[in-house]
């Protein structure tokens, strides 16, 4: 997903910067960008570690010029019983879903707030990429889901904080996306997930995308502050 929305903002004329762990991805992005004529800056970071997070935005902040838009789309699901779940597991949706974007955000709120005062489009964006899973509780997806919750509710708070000073804050929650979501599971949930999808039409990658390219392409005046987007078969 975050791909997508690399390549879709840069569709709509912004200069990208892609930050990830894997630096082939991040290569294979960027060139995409580059080959259909727009900017693309690669950042190699771990967002889980505070001061490879800070020190990325401030990088992207020297190299762009500033900072517009945001988008906290790095995430991770390991979904399965709470009973016999490794602990591991919790602690890297954790480190991942709710320390990596608080690590980004405290870093770039400054410079989104600078922006929303002085750039051109006098308003700045940021966006969280959250989960049908921060809405809606389900057997085997506790921990994931209370990581979801928490991006809601943090995303919420702090677009209160900041709406007066024009950075509009969104929260994007996308059902089933075929993507590599599920490969990182255990064998036996990896299975049992193919199971409950198989024959389901999921979203793709791009649908998300357009909507995160609809959400920071309002006018000023406009705040889409929560977008749920699921596939058409999804009941959950």
């Amino acid at each position: 997903m975050g791909a997508a929305v690399a390549l879709g903002l840069a569709a709509e004329g912004a200069a990208v910067a892609v930050l990830a762990r894997r630096r082939d991805r991040l290569d294979e992005v960027a060139g995409k960008i580059v080959a259909a004529g727009g900017t693309a800056l690669v950042v190699e970071a771990d967002i889980t570690d505070q001061g490879q997070a800070a020190a990325a935005v401030e990088r992207v902040v020297a190299e762009l010029g500033r900072l517009d838009v945001l988008v906290n789309n790095a995430g991770m699901g390991l979904p399965g019983p709470v009973l016999d779940a490794p602990a591991q597991e919790w602690e890297r949706m954790l480190a991942v879903n709710v320390h990596g974007l608080l690590h980004v955000t405290h870093a770039a709120l400054p410079h989104l707030l600078r922006a929303a005062e002085d750039s051109p489009r006098r308003v700045a964006d940021l966006g969280n990429i959250s989960s049908t899973a921060g809405r809606v509780a389900r057997p085997g997806t506790a921990v994931y889901s209370m990581t979801k919750f928490g991006v809601n509710g943090f995303t919420e708070a702090l677009r209160q904080e900041v709406m007066r000073q024009r950075l509009r804050v969104s929260v994007i929650e996308p059902g089933t996306v075929d993507t590599e979501f599920v490969t990182h599971s255990r064998d036996h949930i990896r299975a049992s997930l193919d199971q409950q999808l198989a024959g389901m039409e999921m979203l793709r990658p791009e649908d998300v995308a357009d909507t995160v390219a609809f959400v920071v392409t309002r006018h000023r005046r406009v705040s889409v502050n929560e977008v749920l987007v699921r596939a058409s078969e999804q009941t959950w």
